[in-house]
């Protein structure tokens, strides 16, 4: 549940500095992500959980 909560932390960190830095930036991904078709948006995601997956085992053993 540490690892988590952690993991959580460190998500949160990474979006905050994202918009505090690149405001605009993140405001024009936004946009480029409420036109993206459903599908592609679920295939990036999909592949990103499964990266995320590979990390934390290769990681963590």
């Amino acid at each position: 549940m540490a690892d988590f909560l952690a993991a959580l932390g460190l998500v949160l960190v990474i979006e905050g500095l994202t918009f505090a830095a690149f405001p605009a930036a993140t405001r024009r991904a936004l946009e480029t992500l409420l036109e993206a078709k459903d599908g592609n948006l679920r295939v990036t995601g999909i592949v990103a959980a499964i990266a995320g997956v590979l990390l934390v085992w290769l990681i963590r053993g």
